[in-house]
């Protein structure tokens, strides 16, 4: 059985992480909905989606292995690393839930995304810059997605509208994660490798809104509940989803097709 292997600290790397490990957990949890998506066109959909941000997660973490110096491949920091040492936001490991529950996920997910890429196009880093100019046309895409489903289940049935008002509830409690900042934040600001995510929280926030809006929704009041995905410190759902993506590298180290 492969063993862990031990990543840098240092505040780029951490940085880098935050986004790829989001991306790649994400991509986890979306991709669950292959083959059990409500009708086929949305099957087709998730799935694609789901690529989408695997194709970002192998970008991204390329960029970090080699910013950390260790001869680490997206591949090793994908499926080699022990819980702690992943820097997702908490919100991207929630298991799937049902349909609105995704829904409501990817529209925030996808908002934050978008706006993170927009200002990673301008980042001192070229490769960075160069991910996220291809990265940020998908993430407008996943945000488009949402925002419409968003409408049809908020503006729907009264069923389809008390599961999508239940998911609103249920993820709220982590949206002050998604903006909080530290010392990782602030070393990738002053190095113009990308901004602090608090200073995104203004356009996520008008964004939703405008969502909502449309959709007939009321934005759901910030709890004091606070996740520590971002920290390294997750959820109990966190170790299962890591088993199951994790098992064929550790178990055939280097495998290959």
């Amino acid at each position: 059985m492969q063993g862990s292997i031990a990543i840098d600290h240092t505040p780029s790397v951490q940085y880098l992480l935050r986004i790829g490990d989001t991306c790649l957990i994400l991509a986890q949890r979306i991709s669950e909905w292959s083959g059990h998506a409500p009708i086929l066109e949305e099957d087709i959909a998730m799935s694609n989606m789901a690529l989408d941000l695997i194709g970002q997660a192998r970008a991204v973490l390329t960029r970090a292995g080699q910013l950390e110096g260790r001869g680490h491949d997206e591949d090793q920091l994908a499926f080699l690393r022990d819980e702690r040492d992943y820097r997702n936001l908490t919100l991207a490991e929630l298991p799937r839930g049902d349909f609105a529950f995704t829904v409501v996920r990817n529209a925030m997910a996808a908002t934050l995304l978008r706006l993170l890429w927009e200002r990673l196009a301008e980042s001192s880093d070229a490769e960075l810059a160069g991910i996220a100019g291809k990265a940020v046309k998908e993430a407008r895409y996943h945000q488009q997605h949402a925002a419409d489903w968003l409408v049809r289940l908020g503006d729907g049935t009264d069923e389809s509208r008390r599961r999508v008002v239940r998911a609103l509830d249920e993820l709220w409690l982590y949206v002050p994660e998604l903006f909080e900042s530290d010392a990782v934040d602030e070393a990738a600001a002053a190095a113009g490798l990308g901004p602090r995510w608090a200073d995104l929280k203004t356009a996520w926030s008008a964004d939703m809104r405008a969502m909502l809006d449309e959709a007939t929704l009321a934005e759901p009041k910030e709890a004091a509940f606070r996740s520590t995905g971002k920290h390294g410190v997750h959820s109990e759902h966190m170790g299962f989803i890591l088993a199951e993506m994790q098992y064929l590298q550790r178990a055939y180290p280097g495998g290959v097709w």
